[in-house]
């Protein structure tokens, strides 16, 4: 999510602005806000980008259409795709290639999911949104399968999901490493931990985010009681005058900033001690575009 923004910020600075973005960047309000204070221009279609400026596609990455028409219009654009999620693209041309119908599991409407989709051939992946979805799958006669899925997903129902399909379907291929980005599970797996021992967990996020949703999900699931914030204003002070202990996560286009910010607001509200826990240390980085390379 960082280099999503990142790239933003180089392109303004290299192009001027404006520099128009297909769909938000990444899933935080906070973070588009910025962005279009400094000259960033949000779009939901290639269409309403104008003659002779540049276009980001997002952190979610777009079907292969997309690109082709802004190459075909002459546009300059820059594939902010992340590389995790480019790398689930790959694995779905090379499964359809082989000749392998895939069954990829995800939330419908999601733009990571029509991105996805829009990699192959329609007709090529059928949709599997939970277990139940397993059981009722076509596919077609004789065909070998495999399954891939969204990154931003419950680690713990996707495994009942491709648990579930494994049984089905025990000749599926399945992909050579976990499809999930790193920044997702790692949050989870945070909250997992934390959870049990707060009455409160406050997930710093957006309601359009998978991956901070998830959050919340998961706090629940571990006992506690989730909330999600997209900023320190949407503290309800009621909410900390009967608890001991609150859990505080953020999903992973959060900037630090707002997660300061919470903590401000919250030692306003109550005298705090703080305690943080590491589960993981997150030092993977990825290259630019080469357009904006220094």
């Amino acid at each position: 999510m960082d280099r999503a923004i990142e790239i933003v910020e180089r392109a303004i600075e290299i192009y001027g602005a404006p520099v128009y973005v297909r769909h938000e960047i990444v899933h935080n309000k906070f973070v588009v806000d910025t962005l279009k204070a400094k000259g960033a221009v949000f779009v939901e279609s290639v269409d309403q980008v104008p003659d002779g400026v540049p276009v980001i596609f997002s952190a979610h990455g777009v079907p292969k259409s997309v690109p082709a028409k802004a190459t075909a219009r002459g546009l300059d654009w820059l594939d902010a795709t992340c590389p995790l999620v480019s790398k689930v693209h790959r694995q779905a041309e090379r499964q359809i290639a082989d000749g392998r119908h895939i069954l990829f599991i995800g939330h419908a409407g999601h733009p990571e999911v029509i991105g996805t989709f829009g990699q192959v051939p329609e007709g090529n992946m059928s949709l599997i949104e939970t277990v139940e979805d397993v059981a009722t799958v076509q596919v077609p006669a004789g065909s070998e399968l495999a399954y891939l899925s969204q990154t931003t997903l419950s680690v713990d129902d996707t495994a009942a999901i491709i648990a579930a399909i494994e049984a089905r379907f025990p000749q599926v291929v399945a992909p050579k490493q976990e499809d999930i980005c790193y920044a997702t599970s790692n949050r989870q797996t945070a909250v997992k931990r934390i959870a049990p021992d707060c009455e409160l967990v406050l997930v710093i996020g957006s309601p359009k985010s998978s991956n901070s949703l998830r959050l919340v999900e998961v706090a629940e699931r571990a006992g506690s009681r989730g909330q999600m914030i997209q900023r320190a204003a949407d503290i309800d002070p009621e909410w900390l005058t009967t608890i001991d202990t609150l859990g505080l996560t953020a999903g992973a286009s959060a900037p630090e900033e707002l997660v300061n910010e919470v903590i401000a607001r919250i030692k306003e509200l109550r005298e705090v001690e703080s305690e943080e826990r590491v589960t993981a240390e997150e030092t993977i980085t990825f290259k630019l575009p080469r357009q904006l390379a220094r």
